[in-house]
């Protein structure tokens, strides 16, 4: 199976996670990460899960899983250890078109999480279409050896620099070459050393502009 590549917005969506354990636990923190709004159906909780519902970061219903936990929902994640469970969730899931995703099953799933490296705003993820998780993990790991933190505050440099730039270079040709350039320079070992006003004149010398880079510092 040959799955298409996709970053989601859940922003503000209902995203169902179906399980109370340490699993869910995780699912859920991601999904509140990324701003979602989520309800966990399982009638125990871990102890971090309670928390959450405590502080009214989640809603909970203390029940076993029904169909009409589906209504209005983004996407469901089936985190128990129930196969008959599961595989209701994923029927159910497909009859009304939600997205859904069967921890550990890939066949019983229409998205699968990918493993991923995140350096602030930069994600990169990793997928083995569900073959080998343990590689996709490995990977990962050796990846995060590569990318350091320098690379969190290279992006929000140039977030804040394309505001900037497109101001005084309109056309989008010459911009895409000077990104070009500026990321072929010694800009990322300058940041990686905290070298801000040789940052700063790398910037200048390129772009022609001052740019304060104080908040991308932190």
């Amino acid at each position: 199976m040959k799955y298409y590549p996709v970053f989601l917005k859940v922003e503000d969506r209902l995203c169902v996670v179906v399980g109370g354990g340490a699993v869910a636990e995780r699912k859920v923190l991601r999904l509140l990460q990324c701003g979602a709004r989520v309800m966990v159906v399982s009638p125990h909780l871990t102890p971090g899960l309670e928390d959450l519902c405590q502080k009214k970061k989640i809603e909970v219903v203390r029940e076993a899983y029904h169909p009409s936990h589906l209504k209005g929902a983004f996407l469901i994640i089936g985190a128990t250890d129930d196969i008959e469970t599961n595989e209701q969730i994923f029927r159910d899931s497909l009859k009304e078109n939600v997205l859904v995703n069967i921890v550990d099953d890939p066949q019983k799933c229409n998205f699968i999480l990918p493993s991923l490296l995140e350096r602030g705003d930069l994600s990169i993820a990793i997928s083995t279409a569900g073959k080998s998780p343990a590689l996709a993990r490995k990977i990962r790991q050796d990846l995060s050896h590569l990318l350091g933190p320098e690379y969190a505050i290279l992006l929000k440099i140039l977030g804040n620099l394309r505001k900037r730039y497109r101001e005084v270079e309109p056309d989008g040709i010459r911009r895409m070459r000077t990104y070009e350039r500026l990321l072929s320079s010694n800009l990322l070992e300058a940041i990686r050393h905290q070298q801000w006003d040789k940052v700063q004149a790398i910037i200048r010398e390129h772009t022609g502009l001052h740019l304060e880079i104080e908040e991308e510092r932190g």
